[in-house]
């Protein structure tokens, strides 16, 4: 075989070597954002190095960034596809590059961009590249998260040895992420947008969310569509919004009314970050990097928090990414699979495409495993990804410690099955990724011993990481391998984590 695949390439460990004998690829990358309120694209170049049995990413060059487009309306609800699509066609002409040329990208679609019909429309926008993208559709839980690495807060945790709050200040909603040594300690989101009220050139209201009424009549302010509602009035109601939003990232007991406009379990906020940063389009008004007027609360609400994030004597730090935080290219990069320890049933169920992955933190080292705790985990890495209402497949990464047991496998067979249950009883497979010779053992046991009726695919040798993409392809009949492509969002600043994964052997 030596055809390439649309989008990666393919290698099979069996044979301890790769079908392609680069130790470099050279990749064009776009990552395109669309959501409620903006959409945007991001084109890249992308270097990736060959780093034992897997290639990482080791340059990434900016071609071309577009410009912010607010996002158009056929109606309150359905995005104007058409006008959305001359606009991507646009960018692709300035950036000087045809959709063919491009090799990879991820589709991120926030707020109403999700909605079944848009996302429809939006789909057929990129129906020819559609083995080539990761589609992502991001809920809270994942934009908050998102632009907690976009932003650079992350990787900065750990340059500076801080604890990083980013403030991601969206059109709809804020989202908020801590981040302690690279990883989120905690996270949460917010009914505070500046788009919550939007306005014509005449000071006329033309869209009002309910968040916008709510805050309006919390201040006494009349406000309705076709309405031009009274400035002084405007500017209580953006303190009364500034208000809700610090209390949230500040207190560690919230009042029932900010409690009320969480979209994700509140903070702890048990101790002050040492830093904060600012993404999302509002975050433009804050650094003074936008002075222009686009029908909206931004200036008003950039204002607001940041008088209260300077009186809380919280040093505020430049992010590396503002508005385009949650903008990332999709780099594709392979690795080798042992062919010898992997378990396929039935064998029809491959291939699988685009099945992200959750990497759960699994209490796999003790002699005796506990059930309970290993299916919370895995629920909790459902939840921190949005993928816990169980719309697709996932992959679940794990890290096996400690001998092979019939009760620890047992043991870890339940705790994983009870985890995933609202995956498994939509009839999806059972897909597990570990990182030692135990894929078939894993398998064999979920199969014969705890009965699982779902297809599962078991497979062994490989380590990854939340936001990467798993590309599982039929299994070959000379050699009882399979090709393995991981598709994984690169952040502009990921190589400033100072973390390489590296594929086990198989």
């Amino acid at each position: 075989m030596t055809e390439e695949p649309v989008g990666g390439r393919i290698f099979f460990s069996n044979v301890r070597r790769s079908l392609e004998e680069e130790d470099e690829i050279r990749l064009v990358s776009v990552g395109v954002d669309i959501g409620s309120s903006t959409s945007h694209l991001v084109f890249s170049r992308l270097v990736l190095e060959r780093l034992d049995n897997r290639y990482i990413v080791s340059q990434r060059e900016i071609v071309h960034e577009s410009d912010v487009l607010l996002t158009p309306y056929a109606s309150d609800t359905s995005i104007d596809a058409t006008a959305l699509g001359r606009f991507i066609d646009r960018q692709y002409e300035l950036a000087g590059l045809d959709p063919a040329a491009i090799d990879t990208g991820a589709l991120i679609l926030t707020g109403v961009a999700v909605r079944r019909s848009n996302a429809r429309a939006i789909g057929d926008l990129f129906a020819a590249q559609t083995g080539k993208f990761v589609s992502v559709s991001a809920g809270d839980g994942l934009e908050t998260t998102l632009a907690a690495f976009g932003s650079g807060a992350a990787a900065r945790s750990i340059r500076e040895s801080l604890r990083v709050m980013n403030i991601d200040i969206g059109g709809g909603t804020s989202k908020i992420a801590v981040c302690e040594a690279g990883e989120i300690a905690e996270m949460t989101a917010v009914d505070v947008g500046a788009r919550i009220v939007a306005f014509d050139t005449n000071g006329k209201v033309t869209r009002l969310e309910e968040a916008g009424r709510r805050f309006a009549a919390e201040v006494g302010l009349p406000i309705e569509i076709g309405a031009t509602p009274d400035q002084a009035g405007l500017e209580r109601m953006v303190e009364r919004m500034a208000e809700r939003l610090f209390e949230a990232i500040s207190q560690p007991k919230l009042s029932a009314e900010t409690a009320s406009l969480l979209r994700l379990d509140p903070l702890r906020n048990a101790a002050k970050p040492d830093v904060v940063t600012f993404s999302g389009g509002v975050s433009e008004y804050i650094y003074n990097r936008e002075d222009g007027r686009f029908g909206d609360l931004g200036p008003l609400l950039a204002r607001a928090i940041k008088a209260r994030v300077d009186a809380w004597k919280v040093r505020i730090a430049r992010p590396d990414e503002g508005i385009r935080a949650t903008v990332v290219g999709a780099s594709q990069y392979t690795i080798q699979v042992s062919g010898s320890t992997i378990f396929v049933s039935p064998l029809d169920i491959l291939p699988l495409r685009n099945a992200p992955v959750i990497t759960p933190d699994l209490p796999l080292e003790d002699e005796t495993l506990d059930v309970a705790a290993i299916a919370q985990a895995v629920r909790t890495a459902l939840r921190r990804l949005d993928l816990h209402e169980g719309e697709q497949a996932v992959a679940l990464c794990y890290r096996w410690g400690g001998s092979a047991t019939f009760r620890r496998l047992d043991d870890f067979c339940k705790g994983v099955a009870e985890g995933l249950s609202v995956h498994l009883a939509k009839g999806h497979p059972l897909i597990l990724v570990g990182d030692g010779d135990i894929g078939g053992l894993v398998g064999i046991h979920a199969l014969e011993e705890a009965k699982l009726s779902n297809p599962i695919v078991s497979i062994d040798g490989i380590v990854l990481k939340e936001f990467d993409f798993i590309d599982i392809g039929a299994m070959l009949e000379t050699s009882g391998a399979v090709p393995v492509v991981i598709k994984s969002l690169v952040f502009p600043t990921s190589s400033a984590l100072g973390k390489v994964e590296t594929a086990g052997k198989g």
